[in-house]
C-alpha cells in the first residue's frame, strides 16, 4: 500500500514524525497526553533535561534556549566559582593597592621624622587609616574565602532545579511549536544540522567564556576590554568630517532653498498665531473645538488657553504652535503622497521602511550634529529635527490605511469605469482616512514631543522655559511650562482624535 505524502493527507502520527524527525512515537504519545486534557499535563522530557539550551536550540525555539542558557551558566559559574575559582581575587587587589599605599606613606614618614617633624603625626594617622582599611578587606577576603563552598552549593541546586524545569516544560513548548507549525508550515520545527552546529556553538561560547571571566577574573586579558586602536577612531571621524564638508559645500543652493521654504512657512504661522489678538485666537480655537469634539472639550480647551494666558506663556505657547505647526504641516505634506506611493509600490516601500525604521529609533540628540551642520541652528533647523522624528507615522498609517481597502470594493469601482485618479480620491482615501487621521495625530504629537529638544538649538518657545528649569534647578517654572505643552497637547489631540472618530463612523 502507497501512502500519499501530501501533508493533507497524513495521520496525526505522521504528521507529528514529519515534524520531531526522531523519536516519532515517543513524540506522538506525549503530545496525545498534553493535548487530551485542558489543564497542564505531567511530561518529562529526559534529553531537554540533559542537554538543556542545546535540546531548544535544536529545536528552534530560541527563546526558550537563551533563557535556559542564561540560568545555567550562572549556576555553572557559581559552581566553578566555589569550588576551583580565585573568589577572593578582588578583595586580595584591594589589599594589594592598599599595602602599595602604606608603603609610599611609611617612606614618607620616614623621611619627615628626619626633615619635617610637624609632618609625622599626620603621616602617622594616614597610616593607621590605611592599616584599618586594609584589615577590612582582609577579613572581606577571610568570609568569603569560608562561603566558598556554599556558593557552589548554590550553583548545584540551581542547576538541577533549572534542569528538572526544562525536563518538565520541553514537551509542553514543543507540542505549542507543533500547532504553530500545523497552522504555518513555514515555521522551521527544527533538527537540521545548522540549528546542531549553531545551538552547540551558541552554548559553548556563552558559558566558556562567561565562566573563565567570572571564575578566573585576569586569565585572558582581551576579554577585559575590547581590542582596539586610537587610530581607527581617528580615521573614521576624518571621513566622516570630509563627507559632511563635501555635501555643505556641494549642496549649499539646495539647503539654502529649503531654508527658505521652511522660513517662509513659519514665518507665517508666527506671524499669524503671535500677532493676532488672543481674544481671536481663543475664540477660534473654542468654536473648532466644540464643532469638531463637542461642548465638553471646548471648556477644557478654553480653560487650558486661559492657564497659559495668566501665567504668562500665550507668546512662547504661540510659538511653540507654529513651531509644530510648521513641522506638522510639512511633515503631513510630504509624508502622506509618499505614503500613497508606497502602498501600491511594495519594492520601494520595503527600501525606504530601513530609513524611516532610523529616523524612528535614533536618538534626536544624535541626527541634530548633522542638521547643525547643514542648517546650523534656529528655529530651521529644529523644524527639520521635528519633521525627521515625527514624520513616519502618517507616512506608515497611510499605508496600513490603504492597503485595508477591500478589493472587492476597488474591483467594483474599477469595474464601473473608475479612473485610477477617481478610484484615488473616492474610494480609496476615504475608506482609509482613520488610519491616516491617526497617522497625522501621531506626527502631531511626537513633533510636540521635540519641543523641549528643539530649544537646545534656538527654537524657543515653551521648551525655552523647561530648559532654563532644568539648567538653574527651577522646579516651579519647570513644571508650570511643562503642564502648558500638556495641555498644548490635549487640545490637538482632541481635535485630530474626534475628527478620526467621525471618519470611522
Amino acid at each position: 500500500m502507497t501512502v500519499n505524502k501530501d501533508n493533507k493527507n497524513l495521520s496525526r502520527s505522521e504528521l507529528i514524525a514529519n515534524f520531531v524527525k526522531s523519536n516519532p512515537d515517543y513524540y506522538t504519545k506525549e503530545f496525545k497526553k498534553i493535548g487530551s486534557k485542558p489543564s497542564y499535563s505531567f511530561s518529562f522530557n529526559l534529553f531537554a533535561s540533559l542537554l538543556g539550551p542545546i535540546w531548544f536550540g535544536m529545536r528552534n525555539t530560541w527563546n526558550y534556549a537563551l533563557a535556559f542558557l542564561i540560568i545555567e551558566t550562572f549556576s555553572v559559574v557559581q559552581i566553578i566559582r566555589g569550588l576551583f575559582g580565585d573568589i577572593t581575587a578582588d578583595a586580595l587587589k584591594k589589599i594589594d593597592q592598599i599595602q602599595s599605599t602604606i608603603d609610599f606613606r611609611t617612606k614618607q614618614l620616614e623621611a619627615a621624622i628626619q626633615n619635617n617633624p610637624e609632618k609625622v603625626d599626620v603621616y602617622k594617622r594616614v597610616i593607621k587609616s590605611l592599616e584599618d582599611a586594609m584589615q577590612g578587606y582582609v577579613l572581606d577576603a577571610q568570609q568569603i574565602e569560608a562561603s566558598a563552598i556554599w556558593v557552589a552549593m548554590f550553583g548545584i541546586v540551581l542547576l538541577i532545579s533549572v534542569k528538572f524545569i526544562q525536563g518538565i516544560f520541553a514537551n509542553t513548548i514543543l507540542e505549542s511549536r507543533y500547532s504553530e507549525w500545523l497552522s504555518n508550515r513555514s515555521l522551521s520545527p527544527g533538527m537540521q544540522m545548522k540549528n546542531y552546529i549553531l545551538s552547540g556553538i551558541f552554548t559553548l561560547v556563552i558559558m566558556l567564556f562567561s565562566v573563565i571571566h567570572y571564575s578566573f577574573p585576569g586569565w585572558i586579558e582581551i576579554m577585559n576590554t575590547f581590542p582596539t586602536h586610537p587610530e581607527i577612531r581617528l580615521t573614521s571621524i576624518k571621513w566622516v568630517e570630509t563627507a559632511f564638508d563635501y555635501a555643505v559645500i556641494k549642496g549649499d543652493a539646495l539647503f539654502t532653498a529649503i531654508t527658505i521654504g521652511i522660513r517662509s512657512v513659519l514665518d507665517f504661522l508666527e506671524l499669524l498665531l503671535v500677532q493676532t489678538p488672543w481674544i481671536v485666537i481663543i475664540t477660534t480655537i473654542v468654536v473648532l473645538t466644540a464643532l469638531s469634539a463637542g461642548l465638553r472639550t471646548a471648556i477644557y480647551s478654553a480653560g487650558f488657553l486661559a492657564y497659559m494666558g495668566f501665567l504668562g506663556f500665550w507668546v512662547k505657547a504661540m510659538t511653540t504652535l507654529a513651531l509644530l505647526g510648521t513641522a506638522a504641516v510639512l511633515s503631513i505634506a510630504i509624508g502622506i503622497p509618499l505614503g500613497i506611493y508606497c502602498a501600491r509600490r511594495q519594492r520601494f516601500y520595503s527600501l525606504i521602511r530601513p530609513i524611516m525604521d532610523f529616523m524612528q529609533t535614533m536618538p534626536a540628540f544624535v541626527f541634530m550634529i548633522p542638521v547643525i551642520a547643514f542648517f546650523g541652528t534656529g528655529k530651521v533647523a529644529a523644524v527639520i529635527i521635528t519633521m525627521i522624528f515625527g514624520g513616519t507615522p502618517v507616512v506608515r498609517f497611510t499605508v496600513l490605511g490603504l492597503r485595508g481597502v477591500p478589493e472587492t470594493i476597488r474591483e467594483a469601482a474599477i469595474a464601473y469605469g473608475a479612473s485610477k485618479w477617481y478610484l484615488l480620491r473616492k474610494v480609496d482615501l476615504p475608506l482609509a482616512a482613520p488610519s491616516i487621521l491617526a497617522g497625522v495625530n501621531q506626527t502631531v504629537m511626537l513633533s510636540l514631543a521635540m519641543v523641549v529638544v528643539a530649544s537646545l538649538i534656538g527654537a524657543k518657545g515653551l521648551g525655552q522655559d523647561v530648559l532654563e528649569a532644568l539648567q538653574y534647578a527651577n522646579v516651579g517654572q519647570g513644571i508650570l511650562a511643562g503642564i502648558a505643552i500638556l495641555f498644548v497637547a490635549l487640545i490637538l489631540d482632541r481635535e485630530i482624535g474626534r475628527a478620526s472618530c467621525r471618519e470611522r463612523v
